[in-house]
């Protein structure tokens, strides 16, 4: 494990002499440093499913060995007990000189305290048992449960380590994405026509296909609309749908809504991004930082089933 990470960290974290700029790699450097990342992540996650598996049956031993404990415990606890009412007969027999009322018919005082030793003797030796029994359950349950932390701490840094790389790999894929055309030398953009049958623009085109390419698009994708304002009529917006119109998008649906968001804003630039609205929230790229809108008065109005990615 800890040799294919230091195998990744130099494949990734290479550090170029001073003065040197690195140049950038081309796709296919790209897409080979992605194959075997792949490979990497799929191996890793292999094994943190595999230590899954393994932390559930040390958790059911570990229960296990804890039941068999408390029976143990309590076994013992009762036959202190038992074994206290003996040593107290015992005394008190011995006391009264074995007569009275503790002398049975047909018996004498060397036959009583026989029988009394005998029945002494033999639960002093399950007592001993019991105690045993008790010490090696302790034993058992305590090893079990150093073992289960030690899974439990081994596949933590299992999953760390493959959510590391995965994030690796998304940021590699982001290099992928190409600058989007128009972009002048200061940082601005240059206006654009809409083109084609779709009437967006070529950037709007470039950012849908971009989010279809990383994202799993399950609802439909909504760009031009003959409105009286906005960006849809000028071809410069698209609503990615999260859920059918007008239903709130289940957990899994909004997270994705997120991570749509998350990456417009981050590849932003590149892909000359001007606002993203999501759950009644705009986040500006040339203010950066998510601000809260207004209510609208609706699931839909309010963005909370769709993400609204807007173009330069």
């Amino acid at each position: 494990m800890a040799a294919s990470l230091v195998t990744v960290a130099g494949l990734l974290l290479v550090q170029p002499a001073a003065g040197y700029a690195a140049p950038k790699p081309t796709e296919k450097q790209l897409k080979t440093q992605l194959t075997s990342l792949g490979k990497k992540v799929d191996k890793l996650i292999t094994q943190y499913n595999g230590k899954r598996v393994a932390v559930a049956k040390a958790k059911a031993a570990e229960k296990a060995a804890r039941e068999r404990l408390r029976a143990s415990q309590d076994a013992y606890t009762t036959a202190q007990g038992q074994v206290g009412d003996i040593a107290q007969l015992s005394y008190q027999a011995g006391g009264l000189g074995m007569v009275g009322e503790f002398m049975s018919p047909g018996y004498g005082d060397a036959a009583m305290l026989e029988q009394l030793q005998e029945e002494q003797t033999a639960r002093l030796s399950g007592f001993a048992a019991l105690r045993d029994a008790r010490k090696k359950a302790s034993d058992d349950a305590s090893k079990l449960t150093a073992a289960l932390n030690a899974d439990i701490v081994e596949v933590t840094g299992q999953r760390d380590d493959a959510e590391k790389l995965i994030k690796q790999i998304k940021n590699k894929l982001d290099q992928l994405i190409p600058t989007a055309p128009g972009k002048r030398a200061n940082g601005a953009w240059a206006p654009e026509l809409p083109t084609g049958g779709d009437n967006i623009t070529p950037r709007t085109q470039l950012m849908r296909a971009e989010v279809k390419d990383h994202f799993p698009m399950h609802f439909s994708i909504g760009c031009y609309r003959a409105e009286t304002g906005g960006e849809h009529p000028l071809g410069r917006a698209c609503d990615f749908m999260l859920s059918a119109g007008g239903v709130l998008p289940s957990a899994s649906e909004a997270a994705m809504g997120d991570q749509i968001a998350a990456w417009a804003i981050k590849n932003g630039r590149k892909l000359g991004v001007k606002y993203v609205i999501y759950k009644q929230r705009i986040y500006n790229l040339g203010f950066p930082g998510w601000r809260p809108m207004s209510n609208r008065g609706g699931i839909t109005a309010n963005h909370f089933d769709h993400v609204h990615i807007s173009m330069y």
